[in-house]
């Protein structure tokens, strides 16, 4: 049998991954934080956003960063490139759906329970999706027990996702939240990889993209697109910002009608006075 080593390159990997799940909740806690004080159409965008951010990066990028330090002695393995691309589109458009409906339930609690469990089955399909991707020389199998504990992780974590982009307030607060849901992510990425076993090797060479010519470029684009989108929250105004904008256009637009008011009174005072002069 095979030996599997989810660490080919030491800590490295394992590390790598941790350090963009975080940055994508970061990154999707940014984006929901702006959404809350957006109007509807901003609101739509901040969520997309924030679905990429956390779907794609967090997530998906995540799965296969740690992937890279997969590998099994005597094994080669290779990855499906359609299945690949859709199991990134799927834990995107999922964790965008549970970003909805809690959108849609203004963030009551079976609102973000119902988000979090859409939310989570997907996250867990994309990860089996993207297993089913790998492509190797061997028999792939699972252990149940372990299968079904990081499905529950993942719903578990979507559901504390959903509930920090409702009620996380402040940096302190973010920071915590970002580092407890990039161990939730991981933490289920390598509950369900500790449950995966090869057995009958042959010397038979998978189809498919190998590494470096699928998973690198892959990687690296959706990273690229992140960091892109962190520049943009860096010079967006944040939601105390655009909260604070609002009430002053707010207040603004009652000053003017309450001037406007004021000479329309003025001027009625004027006209009826001028008018009792001429009765005189």
């Amino acid at each position: 049998m095979p030996v599997i080593d989810h660490f080919l390159y030491g800590a490295v990997t394992p590390v790598l991954a941790y350090a963009l799940s975080c940055t994508g909740a970061a990154t999707a806690l940014s984006c929901t934080s702006r959404a809350r004080a957006a109007t509807r159409a901003g609101r739509l965008v901040w969520l997309a956003l924030g679905a990429i951010s956390l779907g794609g990066t967090g997530i998906w990028v995540m799965h296969f960063i740690a992937m890279l330090g997969f590998g099994a002695s005597g094994v080669t393995i290779r990855y499906d490139i359609p299945l690949t691309l859709l199991s990134a589109l799927i834990a995107i458009v999922v964790v965008g759906a549970g970003l909805l409906i809690v959108d849609l339930g203004r963030g009551a609690g079976p609102s973000i329970v119902a988000g979090g469990l859409l939310a989570g089955i997907g996250v867990a399909g994309m990860h089996y999706m993207g297993m089913s991707a790998m492509k190797t020389s061997a028999e792939v199998t699972y252990d149940p027990v372990l299968v079904a504990t990081s499905v529950v992780i993942a719903v578990v974590a979507a559901i504390a996702a959903l509930w920090c982009t409702v009620h996380i307030r402040g940096i302190a607060a973010m920071i915590v939240a970002t580092l407890v849901m990039g161990i939730a992510v991981t933490g289920m990425h390598y509950t369900g990889m500790s449950g995966v076993s090869l057995a009958n090797p042959t010397n038979t060479v998978p189809g498919g993209a190998d590494t470096t010519e699928l998973l690198l470029p892959l990687v690296m684009g959706v990273s690229v697109v992140t960091f892109m989108l962190i520049l943009v929250i860096g010079l967006w105004p944040t939601e105390s910002e655009i909260r604070a904008q609002a009430e002053f256009e707010a207040k603004l637009k009652q000053r003017r009608i309450e001037r406007e008011n004021s000479l329309v009174a003025e001027r009625t005072v004027t006209e009826a006075v001028r008018r009792q002069d001429q009765l005189r």
